[in-house]
C-alpha cells in the first residue's frame, strides 16, 4: 500500500509532509508534490500533517481524485526527491481551499 498527494496541493505545495518522512519517497515538481509508490513505506506519517489534506491511504483516494494514483507513480519517475522542508509557493494561502485546480498542474520537474 501506498499514500497518494492529490488535487488539494496543486498550487500549494507545503512540504510539511516531506520533513515528516522517514524515507525519500516524496518527488517535487513546480507547483506539486508526488509520493513515489515504490519508495512509500505506509506509515501514514505524512498524511496528518499536510496542511491542505491532500494526501491519502491509496484505498481511500476520493473516486474524484482516482487519477491522482497513476500521477504520483508517473511524475514520482520523472520529478526529483525533495527531503528537506521548504517554504510553501508565495500564493499558497489564496489555493489551499480552492477545488477544481487539475487544469493548473504544472507537469515540469520542480523546484
Amino acid at each position: 500500500m501506498t499514500f497518494v498527494v492529490a488535487e488539494p496541493c496543486i498550487q500549494c505545495k507545503y512540504t510539511d509532509c516531506v520533513d515528516v518522512c522517514p524515507v525519500d519517497c516524496f518527488h517535487e515538481g513546480k507547483n506539486f508534490l508526488v509520493i513515489d509508490p515504490d519508495e512509500c513505506i505506509d506509515c501514514g506519517a505524512c498524511e496528518p500533517e499536510c496542511p491542505t489534506s491532500a494526501i491519502f491511504s491509496q484505498d481511500d483516494v476520493p473516486d474524484k481524485w482516482q487519477e491522482y494514483i497513476a500521477l504520483n507513480a508517473k511524475l514520482a519517475a520523472e520529478w526529483p526527491v525533495i527531503n528537506q522542508k521548504k517554504a510553501a509557493l508565495a500564493n499558497a494561502d489564496d489555493f489551499k481551499e480552492k477545488e477544481g485546480k487539475r487544469g493548473l498542474l504544472v507537469l515540469a520537474p520542480g523546484p
